[in-house]
């Protein structure tokens, strides 16, 4: 059963993985983790008329096989907690509609991954829902156009700019699931150094990323080398250094087992992605493929899954505002006692 651990974590009981999806767009597809995605498609349109249907779409694709996957229907769910980037998350609720299962949307930004597995989790725990979904999503041509600019402007991209990531996973989770278990989760804090780079969003979250890994670890009394692979969410290049380095001051070394999923997802050498992946998708794709498939096949052990999100919108940037940020903590298990 669910207990608090320290001050912000909380412990899980048998609460597990019962199956999982990813679906991605044809960049994604073009890149080193092509092999592990359950469906790459190579209609960036997916089959639709707008790039905001297209991820709705989307969403409405990759639940559906994670549901396969699982064995479940969607009468057996009784939650499903899902987001994206759009406005009001029109990804999600139009995308889910035909489901009919009960639905809270969520908006963590690019967190918005780990923040549906926590409350999935915890939903399953205590008992509040038998089985629940996770889910996200992220478009880079629906993202462009509403944070920065349409793709005709041609606008140029800072080195510090990340590529949004088209695509989305989706997590059931059950107390009799037979994939890695949810150990514990933390929930972040609202952190803000004063970023104001809409173009440097590595810069923006990693402090919230420092700030929840502190938090875990002086939680439980764990450290780094006692996982097989800490990853965080989207930080890319620069925010993964910045992250070392902010939590080299709090004397906590990150090895090399520590990676950030948007340098995974993409090859930068051969794609031009500038300082890597980002979006609600990019970590919720390489969670629902690389990670998941390599805990499933015994070739990771021990997780630290961490997403991170800035919190800002077209307008607070518009009108000077500074980004605020928030990552959530996830710990997955393939072991069983």
């Amino acid at each position: 059963m669910a207990q608090r651990i320290g001050r912000y974590t909380i412990g899980l009981g048998n609460t597990a993985v019962k199956g999982y999806a990813s679906v991605v767009g044809k960049k994604e597809g073009e890149g080193p983790l092509a092999a592990g995605f359950d469906y790459i498609s190579e209609d960036t349109a997916f089959g639709e008329k707008t790039w905001e249907k297209a991820e709705s779409r989307l969403q409405k694709d990759v639940l559906s096989r994670a549901l396969n996957k699982a064995g479940a229907t969607p009468d057996s769910i009784d939650i499903i907690f899902s987001g994206d980037l759009l406005n009001q998350c029109i990804g999600s609720s139009y995308g889910l509609r035909e489901f009919n299962i009960p639905f809270i949307g969520l908006y963590g930004a690019c967190s918005t991954m780990a923040e549906a597995l926590t409350l999935s989790a915890v939903f399953v725990d205590t008992g509040c829902a038998g089985m629940a979904a996770a889910l996200t999503s992220s478009h880079f041509c629906a993202a462009e156009r509403q944070f920065r600019f349409p793709l005709e402007y041609g606008g140029q991209r800072p080195p510090s700019a990340q590529w949004t990531v088209t695509g989305g996973g989706a997590v059931i989770v059950s107390r009799d699931g037979t994939g890695p278990l949810i150990k514990e989760v933390t929930i972040g804090r609202i952190a803000d150094l004063g970023v104001k780079d809409i173009n440097n969003m590595g810069a923006a979250m990693a402090p919230a990323a420092a700030e929840t890994l502190k938090d875990y670890f002086a939680d439980t009394g764990r450290k780094p080398d006692d996982f097989d692979l800490i990853t965080t969410g989207d930080l890319g290049s620069d925010g993964s250094e910045l992250l070392r380095e902010l939590m080299e001051r709090e004397n906590i070394k990150l090895g090399t087992n520590y990676t950030d999923c948007g340098l995974m997802i993409y090859d930068r050498e051969k794609q031009d992605v500038h300082a890597g992946g980002s979006g609600c998708g990019c970590s919720g794709s390489v969670l629902c493929s690389f990670i998941l498939n390599n805990m499933c096949q015994g070739k990771l052990g021990e997780v630290l899954f961490l997403s991170t999100g800035a919190l800002m919108s077209p307008m607070s940037v518009q009108q000077g505002e500074s980004i605020p940020s928030v990552a959530h903590l996830v710990h997955l298990s393939s072991g069983r006692k």
